[in-house]
């Protein structure tokens, strides 16, 4: 649910949380990131960062510039002449990431954990039993058959959490229990809802059913889609899984680490939301990839 009137809790003296509405909702989230563009194109001098996140926004300030109360209307006032939701559009460059399913990567890692820590169902076998899936082929059509909307980063520096845009497409996953010590950078997760990129080698949760070999961050910054910002992915930006073959993987991994590996992205992209919702109204629910 939308709140008809945003809740601000304050965080200490430098951070507000603006809570926006109250569950894993497309329209909540959408609006959360554009009114998040709306607030950064005002500069509202004493705001230093803005953090958005499912159905919040953190806002982290200088309260010898500017005061709880100022900072409050001065962000209601945004929101209030927001407009309709409808009619809201935001840029939204759409990354284009090459997937080996059912890999060798993931799959080393799942039985690293069964030696060492509990056995458990081979992950991509649970996602097919779990979705009524006839198998591996299924799961990566699904899973690759849908544009993902970046929701939010967290957890770790570079990781997002993605939503699929159709709603045929989404799949539901518990999480490890307990979790891995330790997951490959690249491996593509499926937690609840929700798929992700680990973004480097960490511990994690989400069940593992492919690989890309091509990053998310990069803290070096060697690759030209780095230059700017050690995080490849924004929120409010969407990503499209491209699965490949064993061959194509390989000479995709051997790119990157030549460092001239060009990462492939529709830079100009633009989201509507009345577009979105007009599409989700031509949908067959009962059709599966």
């Amino acid at each position: 649910m939308i709140y008809d009137v945003p809740k601000f809790l304050p965080g200490g003296d430098r951070f507000i949380e603006m809570e926006l509405g109250d569950e894993l909702n497309f329209d909540l989230n959408f609006l959360v990131h554009s009114l998040s563009a709306k607030i950064r194109e005002a500069e509202i001098a004493g705001l230093i960062e803005l953090l958005p996140n499912m159905a919040s926004i953190v806002l982290s300030y200088d309260p010898d510039l500017i005061s709880f109360a100022d900072l409050k209307s001065e962000v209601l006032s945004h929101y209030s002449n927001m407009g309709s939701l409808e009619d809201m559009e935001l840029l939204s460059p759409i990354y284009y990431i090459p997937v080996l399913y059912c890999d060798h990567v993931t799959r080393a890692c799942w039985e690293d954990y069964c030696a060492k820590i509990a056995e458990k169902e081979y992950d991509p076998d649970m996602l097919v039993r779990l979705n009524g899936l006839d198998g591996y082929a299924q799961l990566a059509r699904i899973h690759s058959g849908t544009e993902y909307w970046v929701a939010a980063l967290g957890f770790y520096p570079g990781l997002a959490s993605l939503i699929a845009l159709d709603p045929r497409c989404r799949m539901t996953a518990p999480k490890y229990n307990p979790p891995r010590t330790w997951t490959p950078k690249g491996s593509i997760g499926y937690g609840g809802s929700v798929t992700c990129v680990y973004p480097a080698n960490t511990p994690g949760g989400y069940q593992i059913i492919g690989h890309t070999p091509v990053p998310v961050c990069d803290i070096e910054q060697r690759l030209p889609a780095f230059k700017q910002d050690l995080a490849l992915l924004r929120p409010g930006d969407r990503v499209r899984f491209l699965p490949v073959a064993r061959e194509e993987y390989d000479y995709i991994e051997s790119r990157v680490t030549a460092g001239d590996y060009v990462h492939n992205v529709a830079h100009y992209a633009k989201f509507s939301i009345r577009a979105y919702h007009e599409w989700l109204e031509t949908l067959d629910m009962t059709e599966r990839f």
